[in-house]
C-alpha cells in the first residue's frame, strides 16, 4: 500500500521579515510571490500572533511570534552565495534549523517520522541518478578535475569549512577548527592518502582567516586541493571526514563512506559512521529516503528568474545549463582577473 506523502506547511497570506540584508530582501518577495512581505528592523511593531521569517539561527525577541528560519537549500547555484550569486533554493524551516543539532528542525522530523510513498522514492532514486551523472553539487564551482593518486592507498577526503559559521558552531561541538580535523583524521589513518580542500569561500578571500594556516595544514595531509570541482573529486576518493560539510552528504549521493566528527542533518540515521551521535535521532532510512526528506520535500525551488516555482528535477535542468553558460564566459579568461571581478561583485 502506497503511504502519503508529507507536504512543508503552509504560509499565511502576510508574513513579516526580520534581518535579511538588502540583495536578499528580493529574493524573499521571489519565493513568496502570493505573499505579502513586510520587512521590519523591529519586533516590537510586529502584531502577536504574526508569522516572521529570519535568516538561519538569529534570536528574535517579542512572544506570541510564529517564527519561519530561512536559509539556502542544498541544490543552490552555479556560484558561491557569498559572492552574491542568486539562489534556486532555500527553506523554510517552522520548526529549527537543520545545521543546528542542539534543537530539532523540520527537515529532522521529516526525516524521522515521515512516510514517503513509493513514488516519491522512486523520484529520489532517479533524482540522485542524476545528481551524480551529472556531477551537481551545491554550488558547482571548481574549474578542473583531479586524479587520485596511483599508489594504492585509501584515499580520504577532509572538505574544510568556514571556522565561524553557524553550521560549525552549532552542529559540531567537540571539533571545531579545521587543522584539529585534520590531525584527527591523519592519527585515525596514518597509511591513508588525505586530501584536504579548503572552503570555496575562503580560497575565494570572502572569509579571512583560513589562507593563513595552510601551510600548517600541508603537514597534516598529502595534498591540499583548492580548484577542483567537489563532485570530480567526491566521485574519485573513498571516503569523506568532515564536521559538517555538505560534501558528506553529496558523498552519500555517490556511495562513499562518511565519518561525521560533527552533527549535520544527514548523520545519526544509519548511512554515516558518526563519533559523536546524537541520541534523539533513532531512525534508519535508506539513502533515498534521506534524498525525499533533503531535496524534494524540505526546499523550496524556483526558476533562475524567480517568476515561478519549480521542481528539483526542473532545477537540476537550470544548474546544468548554467555550468554550460559559464564555462564558456570563463573560457580561456585569465583566472586571477575573474577572481578579481568575483570578489569586488561580493562588495
Amino acid at each position: 500500500m502506497a503511504r502519503l506523502s508529507p507536504k512543508m506547511p503552509e504560509l499565511p497570506p502576510v508574513v513579516h521579515a526580520v534581518g535579511f540584508s538588502a540583495w536578499k530582501r528580493p529574493i524573499v518577495r521571489k519565493f513568496l510571490r502570493d505573499k505579502l512581505v513586510i520587512f521590519v528592523r523591529n519586533t516590537a511593531r510586529i502584531p502577536a500572533g504574526s508569522t516572521v521569517l529570519v535568516w538561519g539561527r538569529r534570536v528574535l525577541e517579542g512572544n506570541d511570534l510564529r517564527i519561519i528560519r530561512v536559509e539556502d537549500g542544498f541544490i543552490r547555484s552555479v556560484g558561491l552565495g557569498a559572492h552574491l550569486t542568486p539562489p534556486l533554493s532555500w527553506v523554510f524551516d517552522p520548526v529549527g534549523i537543520y545545521y543546528d543539532a542542539g534543537a530539532p528542525s523540520y527537515l529532522e522530523r521529516l526525516i524521522e517520522t515521515a512516510a514517503f510513498d513509493d513514488v516519491l522514492i522512486e523520484r529520489a532514486a532517479r533524482l540522485r541518478e542524476r545528481l551524480v551523472a551529472d556531477d551537481v553539487t551545491k554550488y558547482n564551482t571548481g574549474t578542473r578535475a583531479w586524479q587520485r593518486p596511483e599508489n594504492g592507498k585509501r584515499v580520504i577526503l577532509v572538505p574544510g569549512q568556514v571556522e565561524t559559521d553557524a553550521s560549525v558552531q552549532f552542529g559540531s561541538p567537540h571539533t571545531t577548527k579545521n587543522l584539529d580535523l585534520l590531525a584527527r583524521v591523519r592519527e585515525s589513518n596514518p597509511d591513508s592518502y588525505i586530501v584536504y580542500k579548503p572552503h570555496p569561500d575562503v580560497m575565494a578571500g570572502l572569509r579571512l582567516g583560513e589562507k593563513n594556516y595552510l601551510d600548517d595544514a600541508e603537514a597534516l595531509c598529502d595534498e591540499i586541493v583548492a580548484d577542483a570541482s567537489s563532485a570530480k573529486i567526491l566521485n574519485a576518493v573513498d571516503e569523506v571526514h568532515t564536521m559538517t560539510s555538505l560534501m558528506g552528504f553529496e558523498a552519500l549521493l555517490r556511495n562513499k563512506k562518511v565519518v561525521c566528527y560533527g552533527a549535520p542533518f544527514y548523520a545519526g540515521w544509519g548511512l554515516t559512521t558518526d563519533l559523536f551521535p546524537i541520541e534523539r535521532r533513532v531512525r534508519r532510512v535508506s539513502i533515498d529516503e534521506l534524498v525525499c526528506a533533503a531535496l524534494l520535500v524540505y526546499p523550496r525551488y524556483i526558476d533562475l528568474r524567480g517568476t515561478r516555482d519549480v521542481t528539483a528535477e526542473e532545477t537540476l535542468d537550470t544548474i546544468k545549463e548554467w555550468k554550460k553558460s559559464e564555462e564558456r564566459k570563463t573560457r580561456g579568461f585569465p583566472r586571477a582577473i575573474l577572481d578579481f571581478f568575483l570578489r569586488m561583485r561580493a562588495y
